[in-house]
């Protein structure tokens, strides 16, 4: 049975995770948002109450 044979599976799975370690990473840390987060305020807004001109 020519399947159970690890040589070249094994091959392949060395040769997919050099791939993987290799070429993708600095593809994903390359990757920039088009939005900066931009630091909020700690202070909480002040809210007016809603002005119903029909109650």
């Amino acid at each position: 049975m020519p399947q159970l044979n690890p040589a070249p599976w094994f091959a392949i799975l060395i040769f997919t995770w050099v791939v993987f370690l290799t070429i993708l990473p600095p593809k994903v840390l390359a990757h920039t948002f088009p939005n900066e987060p931009s630091p909020q305020s700690t202070q909480k807004p002040k809210t007016e109450p809603w002005n119903w001109p029909w109650h």
